[in-house]
């Protein structure tokens, strides 16, 4: 097969790289995202102009790279992710659910970690691998075996090795050979990807939240996947989280449990019961009107500025208290229109990390939402395992954005004018 000039999206019009013509050419023709030449019916991007991925096919492809081309980007990545964060939560749900105090250790930080963080974590690593042998596979995640490696974390490691077996055998459908510890160890190990620009890098916080987990509140087993340092995928698996709003003055009419959203770039968010119900599209709140707005914010005060997240939604006219929930649960709900505003604003010195936001990021733009810094910028992915953002994260709909954004710049404003 001749290969043509390399093409790139503009718009709707393929257009030769670095000629600015229009190409002709009746050739099959498609450039991966390092502009190598690769033969395909589908191209794994989505043109600027447009929010929807799309297919190129020409007059000389065969039947079998035409059949090929039905596939969407991403399908096959986000049900595996689907099933990793499906079968991480439910290890996560029997550990909540009987924790018992030898379950929580200390990381060097000091933040509490349990069984449940490694279990969950080894648990995505060894289904992503599974369900995507031919690809090369990268994660950049919060964990490693440091510590279980120690022989004071020998006890610790089999347990971990027992939940993460116990959860796999409960998929009926799915034979495996059960997980040696020197398995599991090697399954957590692969979270040490730096993550980057380049090629594609699944980006995991085994459970987001761990303190909300140890105190039997809201968490997310966060799952994301990068591609050319743009999120591409994320998966939210809440397992505490009401199928039914959690905003202000919205009572839940149901008691059922357990949310999961997901999203690929340009098909749109979506959720469902962790159970496996039915999806429905979900879309972030329209509202204009401050005065109707509500807006999240974490729930321990060492994670972000209260007093700030006050000022400021004085400042926009919010009247409706705060809703305080931990983790990326937040994203989820606000994607569904539970509140129109979340405000993160973490104390000086502490630095963002990617698996914090990029699941719930891409959950909430594909739900019709925007997701900035406080300045305004898009979030970068694409430097490794830290995000810079200026002063803090800001997220609500379109209509909202404007005056948040004012609202924001002048809090931040008086804040350094008193200090």
């Amino acid at each position: 097969m001749k290969m043509c000039t390399p093409t790139r999206w503009l718009g709707a019009r393929a257009v030769a790289v670095g000629s600015g013509r229009t190409s002709d050419c009746s050739c099959f023709c498609v450039t991966n995202f390092r502009n190598q030449p690769i033969i395909t019916t589908t191209i794994s991007a989505t043109p600027q102009g447009t929010r929807r991925p799309f297919s190129v096919f020409c007059s000389y492809s065969s039947p079998f790279l035409a059949a090929s081309s039905s596939s969407m980007p991403y399908d096959k990545e986000l049900a595996a992710a689907k099933k990793a964060a499906t079968l991480a939560a439910r290890l996560c749900q029997k550990v909540q659910k009987a924790l018992l105090q030898s379950d929580v250790h200390s990381k060097s930080d000091k933040s509490p970690v349990t069984v449940a963080d490694y279990g969950s974590q080894a648990l995505v690593s060894f289904v992503l691998e599974r369900e995507l042998p031919s690809e090369p596979f990268s994660l950049v995640a919060e964990e490693d075996s440091g510590d279980l490696r120690k022989e004071s974390g020998q006890e610790t490691l089999k347990r971990i090795t027992e939940l993460v077996n116990d959860t796999l055998a409960s998929e009926e459908s799915d034979r495996f050979t059960a997980l040696t510890t020197e398995d599991v160890l090697r399954a957590i190990d692969n979270g040490k990807s730096e993550g980057g620009s380049i090629g594609r890098h699944w980006v995991l916080d085994p459970i987001d939240g761990t303190k909300g987990f140890v105190r039997g509140d809201q968490y997310a087993i966060a799952l994301g996947l990068l591609h050319e340092g743009k999120v591409v995928l994320g998966v939210l698996a809440c397992p505490n989280l009401p199928l039914t709003s959690i905003g202000n003055n919205q009572q839940s009419s149901s008691n059922e449990v357990g949310c999961l959203f997901f999203a690929k770039v340009g098909d749109g968010a979506y959720m469902q019961s962790l159970n496996g119900s039915t999806h429905i599209k979900v879309h972030v709140t329209d509202t204009g009107n401050p005065e109707e707005a509500s807006f999240f914010e974490s729930f321990e005060a060492a994670h972000s500025s209260h007093d700030l997240s006050s000022s400021i939604a004085e400042k926009l006219g919010v009247k409706a208290p705060p809703v305080r929930i931990d983790s990326q649960a937040k994203y989820g709900a606000l994607s569904r229109g539970d509140g129109a505003i979340y405000l993160r604003f973490p104390h000086k010195g502490y630095r963002e990390k990617i698996w914090d936001h990029a699941a719930g990021s891409i959950v909430v733009t594909e739900a019709g939402g925007i997701v900035t810094d406080a300045a305004g910028n898009p979030l970068d992915f694409s430097k490794g395992k830290f995000l810079d953002v200026a002063s803090g994260i800001i997220v609500t709909n379109q209509k909202l954005m404007p005056s948040l954004l004012r609202a924001v710049k002048e809090a931040l404003n008086e804040k350094a004018s008193s200090l």
